[in-house]
């Protein structure tokens, strides 16, 4: 069991650290807001994951990756919020740099905790990955529930560790990103990397 659950770590961690959505809201709101905007966001991103872990736990997120008309909702629903954070910083980085405090930069739902939760619950991929790939990483030995729970907690910490992590490292290089030609252009890329997201969320597949 040991053996497997460090296998699964190993897996889990490498998904993880793997740039996506959440890194991309992340940065919006650390950048624009600050650091602690930025934990406040990754608070509701691990938030969001333990919601469908509770869901996959007891087989709803299974229902939602069956099921092609709410998978299509859902997928909609968050490819939306992403393009309106990605809009957004757009329009922030023609705006003009604002101070570096917090909710200087406009926020899609006026809290960060808020829009790092409802960025993740509108992920319909996560149902996906959790009612698929989860399954097979469980260790044995245990019951499947405990045994997805045990994982879903494990990714819940990981993705709080690793996107806790990059943003104290922003607030570190913070008088780099303070530059007016910096925010500018980090706006711009932030902005095209959720638009990019979105669209992608949009089109894609179960």
């Amino acid at each position: 069991m040991l053996v497997q659950l460090l296998a699964a770590t190993g897996v889990l961690a490498v998904l993880t650290v793997v740039p996506g959505p959440d890194m991309a809201v992340v940065t919006k709101r650390a950048i624009a807001s600050g650091r602690g905007d930025g934990l406040r966001t990754v608070g509701g991103i691990t938030a969001g994951l333990l919601v469908w872990g509770v869901l996959t736990v007891v087989g709803l997120a299974a229902v939602l990756a069956a099921s092609a008309t709410a998978y299509t909702v859902v997928k909609l629903a968050g490819a939306a919020y992403l393009l309106l954070l990605g809009v957004q910083a757009l329009l922030q980085s023609r705006r003009g740099p604002a101070a570096p405090s917090a909710g200087s930069a406009p926020a899609p739902s006026g809290n960060p905790w808020r829009t790092g939760l409802v960025s993740n619950v509108l992920n319909p991929k996560i149902a996906v990955f959790y009612t698929g790939l989860l399954p097979t990483l469980a260790p044995s030995g245990i019951s499947p529930r405990l045994g997805m729970g045990l994982l879903v907690l494990l990714h819940a910490a990981l993705t709080l560790v690793w996107l806790s992590g990059y943003v104290l490292a922003l607030a570190k290089a913070g008088a780099f990103f303070e530059r007016s030609a910096v925010r500018r252009a980090l706006d711009r890329v932030t902005g095209v990397v959720l638009i990019g997201f979105g669209i992608k969320v949009a089109t894609s597949r179960p």
